[in-house]
């Protein structure tokens, strides 16, 4: 099993659900410093658990990493996608470096390190994959709507590949979430009735997984709310709130 984005709430609660009996690797940044993430997939039960350096944003080093990854641990079963930022929406309106920053971490990188993944794991005939998506890409909102563009595109990337994988014995599970309070939303006001925890996502993951889905909506009342986002006019739509 691999996580890549070692460090994520969302991904680690996956990994620690899936972790029995399974060798895991953390990949992320500063992997020296995933001590207290690899304890707790050991205490979950994993096999063996090793750190390996993952720079997301690096797409030369994906093929690398992952032919690397299968070279020492042989056939990949499970890859957590769980890497990704908000990004600063005020600062990204005014600065276009930091919003071609977050479009490549949480789209570029993502086709890449996909397209690497669905590659490889169609060689070995098996595999699943784990991609997080969000409702901020169902209808993009004025207020966020840098994060909310890339990640429509990683839904619909993600979506059409789950298709193109239809029948290779690679099975890819979307997760579209809604506003997750955690580290990455910290200080931020939660949605009421349409929020959740990285555990419920992770607890949702799992479910999917186990019961061959395709699509997991967290909460699962979300797909309803989406449904009644796009009826919603423009004008009062461009006025909503993130």
């Amino acid at each position: 099993m691999v996580l890549l984005g070692g460090r994520s709430e969302i991904g680690l609660e996956t990994v620690v659900r899936l972790a029995a009996g399974r060798v895991v690797v953390l990949a992320a940044r500063r992997s020296n410093d995933l001590i207290d993430e690899m304890e707790q997939v050991r205490a979950a039960g994993a096999a063996a658990v090793h750190a390996l350096e993952f720079d997301a944003d690096d797409c030369a080093s994906h093929q690398h990493l992952l032919e690397r990854i299968a070279s020492d641990h042989g056939t990949i079963g499970v890859v957590v996608v769980a890497f990704g930022v908000l990004g600063d929406q005020a600062l990204a309106e005014r600065d276009p470096a930091h919003a071609v920053a977050v479009v490549t971490t949480d789209y570029v990188a993502q086709v890449s390190i996909l397209t690497v993944l669905a590659t490889l794991l169609r060689a070995q005939g098996s595999g699943q994959i784990i991609v997080f998506s969000s409702i901020a890409g169902t209808r993009v909102r004025r207020a966020n709507y840098v994060y909310g563009s890339a990640k429509a595109g990683l839904d619909g990337f993600a979506s059409g590949l789950a298709d193109a994988l239809d029948g290779s014995g690679v099975h890819l599970l979307l997760v579209r979430s809604g506003f997750v309070v955690g580290r990455m939303t910290e200080g931020m006001k939660p949605v009421p009735l349409l929020s959740s925890t990285p555990e419920q996502v992770a607890a949702a993951v799992v479910e999917g997984v186990q019961t061959g889905a395709s699509r997991v909506w967290v909460p699962r009342g979300l797909q309803v709310a989406a449904g009644v986002m796009r009826l919603v006019p423009q004008g009062i739509w461009r006025r909503m709130p993130r």
